[in-house]
This record gives C-alpha cells, sequence and structure tokens, in this order.
C-alpha cells in the first residue's frame, strides 16, 4: 500500500468527487499507473479554481484507489484525459499551514510548496496519517 498526494484546485477535485474518478498532472497516465488498488490518495488545492487567483492551500479530499484500469474520457475540445476509479471518503477540508513542521516530506519548510511543484508526489506513511488524522477518524479509515 502506498500513499500519495495529487495537487489540483478544489474546483477539479469536486468535479472529480462528483464522477467518482481522479486525474493527476492535467490528465496524464504516467502518475496513475504507479497506483494500486487500495492505495490512498490526499489532494492538496493551492487554489479555489483552476483559473482564478484565489487562494485555497488545504487538503480537500482523500480517496482509496479501487482498481488499476486506467481509462480515458472524451471532455471535448480535443481534450481526452486519463483517469482512474475511486472512493471518495466523507471529509473536511485542512489547512497545510499548521501542518508544515510535522509533515516530513516537506524538508525545506521556508519553502514549503516545492514537494508539490511536480503535481503528484509519494508520501510516507506517518506523512498520510497525520494529515488524514485532520480530514477524517482515522481508526475507522484504516479498518476498512
Amino acid at each position: 500500500m502506498k500513499y500519495w498526494i495529487i495537487v489540483a484546485s478544489k474546483d477539479h477535485v469536486q468535479r472529480g468527487a462528483a464522477g467518482g474518478f481522479i486525474q493527476a498532472n492535467h490528465g496524464k497516465a504516467a502518475p496513475l499507473k504507479r497506483m494500486h488498488a487500495g492505495d490512498w490518495v490526499i489532494f492538496y488545492s493551492p487554489k479555489l479554481e483552476y483559473d482564478k487567483p484565489e487562494k485555497c492551500q488545504c487538503f480537500t479530499a482523500i480517496v482509496r484507489v479501487m482498481d488499476e484500469n486506467i481509462y480515458q474520457h472524451d471532455m471535448g475540445g480535443g481534450f481526452v484525459p486519463f483517469r482512474l476509479k475511486v472512493q471518495f471518503l466523507p471529509s473536511k477540508d485542512v489547512s497545510i499551514l499548521p501542518l508544515i513542521n510535522e509533515l516530513t516530506f516537506i524538508k525545506d519548510k521556508s519553502h514549503w510548496g516545492a514537494p508539490f511543484r511536480f503535481g503528484t508526489l509519494q508520501i510516507p506513511e506517518q506523512d498520510f496519517r497525520l494529515i488524514a488524522s485532520k480530514m477524517v477518524d482515522v481508526k475507522s479509515l484504516f479498518d476498512k
């Protein structure tokens, strides 16, 4: 089992939640191919909306990968992103700001946004549990 963060604006995360899917790195297949059934993914949303400047800086969703069947979906205008079926868990948004000093995947606390620049990253279980504990009831999460 692996633990991941995908970076996406909150409005894009909400679209995925409505459809039960995730996309990563503007619809690329490669990040999704690294994920397996049973893996956990947390979304970090730097902005509320993709094309607007308003900051969010929150973890906005937590999902479990359901299978490894990557598929494409035609969204029109020539955009045919790769997707993966997931289960979104009921969760609350959690600001990253009070967690920065505790997250081990953030090595340079003064440049805490650097790990997110590639859009998808694998994180240690302890960091996943810390973030997840603020978003959902972790005991019930790991009993599933």
